[in-house]
């Protein structure tokens, strides 16, 4: 352990491979009921994501790491600058992914080279689900936003596993809850848990702006207001972060680029303007068009139409994400004469059914608004 934490993680504890089969059942019944959305890689890969060993059933340990990215700010602070765009604090560094990796890389190798056996490194992007490990493990507990939550850390930690065929003494599962506070429940501007732990992913604004691939519904484009990506909401409520650390960790201090971000600067970026000004962070595999997509809406909520002449040049725009967008956003500056005259300028030449629906919605939408 104590090498593990040498390399740079601030918690290491060890649990059984085998979770026994309550997560799994859970994630039967999220998957049941469609919480997850167009996120079909949970579908498609849940008979190895209900069990570690299901995955690998060599395993018999799993070393769970944890790495503190705490903010020094509140990550709701923005919410009262809607010129300026709302990026979730674990994205305004760098990539968590390989920094991660590497180091849970070189712990496998010490563990092998010094204790034999085999292992298999995770972080995030495979099928093994992380936080009931953890919970196992003691790290913490998952809380009523189905996070994990952390005596000394709040919401804040990033989660790696290892798993190893080695037969390691198993730590104890952490000892804490959430009692009858619902503050993470309240927070949610999209309404998204259906009750204590039951979260609908599809509803979520983490989803709605880094998962999903498709157009953001109507009905939660206004409850976005000014994020941009992801959303903390839900994890900076908790009360449990009165004894959240700020990370340490040089890597994850937030580029200023990224701390309030003017969306009238955002929503003019192309493709490889938008590679080069996210190099280095999880933004950039979102891609320039589904992060244009979400500036719009951004831009959309602030009814500032000063900025319609930029939100215009995007209604010609190659990507048929980005035209809905736009559509809509010129929608709610309430300009209805000004948008009618776009209306036949751009929309006659129109294929794509989704963005001459949002056209027709729109134009519904600000006859019914009072004159």
């Amino acid at each position: 352990m104590r090498f593990a934490l040498d390399q740079g993680f601030d918690v290491a504890r060890v649990t059984l491979a085998d979770f026994g089969s309550v997560p799994g059942e859970h994630l039967d019944d999220f998957l049941a009921q469609y919480h997850h959305g167009d996120m079909d890689w949970l579908e498609a890969r849940k008979a190895w994501r209900r069990n570690p060993t299901a995955l690998w059933p060599e395993a018999n340990s799993a070393l769970v790491l944890a790495l503190n990215y705490g903010p020094d700010v509140d990550p709701r602070a923005l919410s009262d600058m809607p010129e300026a765009g709302i990026v979730s604090v674990y994205a305004r560094g760098k990539d968590y992914h390989e920094l991660i990796k590497k180091r849970l890389k070189r712990i496998a190798r010490h563990m092998v080279q010094t204790f034999g056996g085999d292992v298999k490194v995770f972080v995030d992007t495979a099928p093994v689900m992380e936080k009931p490990l953890a919970a196992a493990a003691g790290v913490g507990w998952q809380g009523k936003h189905t996070n994990l939550l952390s005596r000394d850390y709040g919401s804040w930690l990033f989660l790696g596993v290892i798993l190893s065929t080695l037969e390691i003494e198993p730590d104890s599962p952490a000892k804490g809850d959430c009692g009858s506070c619902t503050a993470c429940l309240d927070a949610c501007p999209t309404n998204a848990f259906e009750g204590p732990y039951k979260l609908n992913a599809s509803k979520c604004i983490s989803y709605l702006t880094i998962e999903t691939r498709s157009h953001i519904p109507r009905e939660f484009r206004r409850a976005m207001e000014n994020r941009i990506y992801g959303c903390d909401d839900c994890l900076a409520a908790c009360p449990w972060n009165k004894y959240a650390k700020v990370s340490s960790e040089m890597a994850f201090t937030p580029k200023e680029t990224l701390n309030a971000p003017l969306l009238s600067e955002l929503v003019q970026l192309q493709d490889a303007e938008f590679r080069l000004y996210f190099s280095g962070s999880p933004v950039k595999r979102l891609g320039r068009n589904r992060f244009i997509r979400n500036v719009l809406i951004a831009l959309g909520n602030t009814k500032d139409s000063t900025h319609m002449n930029k939100i215009e040049a995007l209604l010609e725009d190659p990507s048929e994400i980005v035209r809905v967008a736009a559509v809509w956003a010129l929608g709610q500056m309430g300009q209805k004469k000004v948008f009618c005259e776009l209306e036949e300028k751009h929309n006659v030449g129109e294929t794509d059914i989704a963005v001459q629906e949002e056209w027709a919605l729109s134009m519904k939408d600000l006859e019914n608004e009072p004159s």
